[in-house]
């Protein structure tokens, strides 16, 4: 059986190498593509198949599709993941952004209809591996801070791979700190009681420590990504999987 993709924001950096994956796997097929800034609709100016369909938004798209592989923007995904779910088609997002209550209602709208999918904050499996460690050190060192360093131009603050990371911390630690960290903005965001501080230059891609401190000792859990072709091996792992779920899973642990 040969599985049709759709890529939404497939001209940015990861939609990219995700057109590149697509192409290369077999019984997958590159069938059409989303990108709200197009200055042409023809598919050989970018490289494309003759055969794939370009959209500008979501009221154009027409067709079936199996899987809906999304690397947009944090103002878009909500959007594009309502609509792949209502569609019947699979959806693998990759795009950070969506908050709790968001997740929630797509976790639902999924279940009702019955459609399974992927919500992957980080598709890097050292990233993955970091937030395994993290929840483990988590039951005996409750005190915790996470810096996480991103490229210039990454849109949201913390990244969703913090945010993830600061939820399963909290989960997970046997007792609860109370602090307010908002009185202090110095201190990061609070994320579920748990300071995160972003930094975004040029030069970095996608890092990430998690600090534990502990009187009279301390533990640093550290993963970097320099290069965007690390997370393919995650994306690839998420379009092979994706196909065997019945429900909408976040985080690509739960698929290891």
């Amino acid at each position: 059986m040969m599985f049709k993709v759709l890529i939404a924001g497939f001209n940015g950096a990861m939609g990219k190498k995700a057109v590149k994956l697509v192409n290369q796997m077999p019984d997958y097929q590159l069938a059409a593509v989303l990108s709200p800034h197009l200055s042409s609709l023809r598919p050989s100016d970018y490289h494309l198949d003759a055969t794939v369909k370009l959209f500008t938004n979501l009221e154009e798209i027409d067709g079936h599709y199996d899987i809906w592989l999304d690397f947009t923007i944090p103002s878009a995904v909500y959007a594009n993941t309502k609509f792949a779910i209502t569609h019947k088609i699979q959806p693998v997002i990759g795009t950070s952004g969506l908050t709790d209550e968001q997740t929630q209602e797509l976790q639902k709208l999924a279940q009702k209809e019955q459609v399974g999918g992927i919500i992957a904050p980080n598709f890097g499996l050292s990233a993955v591996l970091l937030m395994k460690f993290a929840q483990i050190a988590a039951a005996y060192f409750p005190n915790a801070e996470i810096i996480e360093m991103h490229h210039a131009d990454k849109k949201d603050a913390p990244s969703g791979t913090a945010i993830k990371t600061a939820q399963t911390i909290a989960q997970n630690r046997q007792s609860k700190i109370n602090a307010n960290f908002n009185h202090n903005p110095a201190r990061g965001a609070d994320c579920y009681g748990i300071p995160v501080h972003s930094v975004r230059l040029p030069g970095y891609l996608a890092h990430e420590q998690v600090l534990f401190g502990s009187p009279g000792e301390a533990l640093t859990i550290r993963q970097d990504s320099f290069d965007r072709d690390s997370f393919m091996h995650g994306v690839k792992l998420a379009l092979t999987k994706v196909k065997h779920l019945d429900h909408l899973v976040v985080g690509l642990e739960n698929i290891i």
